[in-house]
């Protein structure tokens, strides 16, 4: 079975846990590498800095509140490189503010999820993710 790797882009360690928790649960092979701020999202995604070994990410969960660069300052980047704007990004954050949806969208985001503050439906959005992002969608290569 292939691995699906996956890059969260969350400095909330509590949301962090919560994530790699819920895809635990998987039926995939799921690897998920954690960016605590767009810097590092950015090296990550270069592989520079302390990230020169990092595999390309077959997905991006990319929170928008994040130090440094903000989610839509990351998204924008990611959506201008020509090989890392294939990328499918979702924005999976607590604003639910329609200039954020509209910026991200704007910015060419794949998707914006708005995180459920209660533990079990986060992890059935998780779920919900996983089978159309990983199991019915295809990447192109």
């Amino acid at each position: 079975m292939k691995t699906v790797h996956i890059l969260l882009v969350e400095d909330n360690e509590g949301d962090i846990l919560l994530t790699q928790e819920a895809f635990e649960e998987s039926k995939f092979n799921i690897q998920i590498s954690v960016a605590r701020n767009g810097q590092e999202a950015l090296d990550f995604l270069h592989q520079t800095g302390a990230f020169t070994q990092a595999k390309v990410p077959d997905l991006i969960l990319l929170d928008i509140n994040i130090p440094i660069f903000n989610g839509h300052e990351v998204l924008a980047r990611i959506k201008q490189h020509e090989e890392l704007k294939k990328i499918p990004v979702i924005m999976l954050t607590t604003s639910s503010n329609k200039k954020d949806i509209q910026r991200a969208y704007e910015n060419h985001t794949n998707s914006y999820i708005t995180k459920p503050v209660d533990m079990n439906e986060f992890l059935e959005a998780i779920q919900k993710i996983e089978d159309y992002w990983i199991q019915l969608s295809k990447r192109a290569t």
